[in-house]
């Protein structure tokens, strides 16, 4: 193994080291104020983005760039090329940059937040930023890695990415594929039978590549379900009923976490650890906004949370 990934293994696990952890993200969650849950971000790394947020949004957003940041530390510790690695890992980043200058449903156009620094973990977001309108935004993603979306409307944009993001993981992440799955699958799900919307023909495709063209084509959550290969089923696991999904949504966040918790205690030097490392790091980022949210309601974590955590 080279220096470059000895010396990246370490700093991965060196920032998971950091996070606040399950006791911390309980005590955040408890407040009983915004203001209390950001005291006690003070000690720990999300301090420095946190500190100016004034509502629950701002801070959300705050943890999400300090995550952001951290895989932009990790990327520039792996040896010449292993930030490709990272890139797809990272493509909600560019997916919330662009969605952030789409209209809302009724037509307008709110101000958009500033974008995340995308710095090396970029797959083609200079290019996406020229885009003045959406037709011009969907010729720039069908001239790129992300693959055309298959429409110019904001969803058809939005969802063309996020497909787009899971086949991208499942080709150039290979610990990550386990996971690109579970995603497609609840992608899949909740477009067509929460919703009831008819997947982009682009969008088709890459969810028949990764689950099969009889779960890609089911008319019915049951068919999709029974449709799906062995190695997905797992996400939908005793999840009845389309409205049931978000408990298959902390399913595969607990995935990912015992995955990558696996994977940085194997103690070797490698892609599989960094990968495990950014697991880690995303969860409990996703935890920490969670519980942000708990706070802001009085510290009374609500069933989701403590499905969490």
């Amino acid at each position: 193994m080279s220096a470059g990934w000895v010396a990246a293994t370490v700093r991965a696990k060196a920032l998971v080291g950091r996070c606040p952890g399950t006791a911390g993200v309980r005590e955040i969650a408890r407040g009983p104020t915004l203001e209390d849950a950001l005291r006690h971000l003070a000690t720990t790394p999300y301090a420095r983005r946190t500190r100016t947020a004034t509502d629950v949004g701002g801070a959300q957003r705050a943890v999400s760039a300090t995550l952001l940041w951290h895989l932009r530390v990790l990327a520039g510790w792996l040896p010449r090329g292993g930030a490709r690695l990272l890139v797809p890992l990272a493509a909600g980043f560019e997916i919330a940059n662009v969605a952030s200058r789409l209209p809302a449903p009724d037509g307008r156009r709110p101000a958009a937040p500033e974008p995340y620094a995308l710095g090396a973990l970029e797959t083609a977001w200079r290019r996406l930023e020229r885009a003045a309108t959406p037709s011009e935004l969907r010729a720039s993603l069908a001239a790129s890695a992300w693959g055309d979306p298959g429409g110019d409307t904001p969803w058809a944009l939005v969802t063309g990415m996020r497909m787009a993001a899971v086949r991208r993981t499942a080709v150039a992440v290979q610990p990550a594929r386990r996971w690109a799955q579970g995603r497609a699958v609840l992608l899949a799900a909740r477009e067509v039978f929460v919703h009831h919307r008819s997947l982009p023909e682009p969008v088709l495709r890459d969810a028949a590549r990764l689950l099969g063209r009889r779960a890609a084509a089911a008319s019915t959550y049951q068919e999709f379900r029974e449709s799906l290969p062995s190695s997905a089923q797992w996400a939908l696991r005793d999840v009845d009923e389309p409205g049931d999904l978000w408990r298959a949504e902390v399913r595969w966040w607990r995935t990912v976490q015992a995955d990558g918790a696996a994977w940085v205690r194997e103690g070797r030097y490698g892609p599989r650890v960094v990968v495990g490392a950014v697991a880690l790091l995303s969860v409990d980022a996703w935890r920490v906004r969670a519980a942000l949210e708990s706070a802001a309601r009085g510290g009374r974590p609500g069933e989701v949370f403590n499905a969490l955590v």
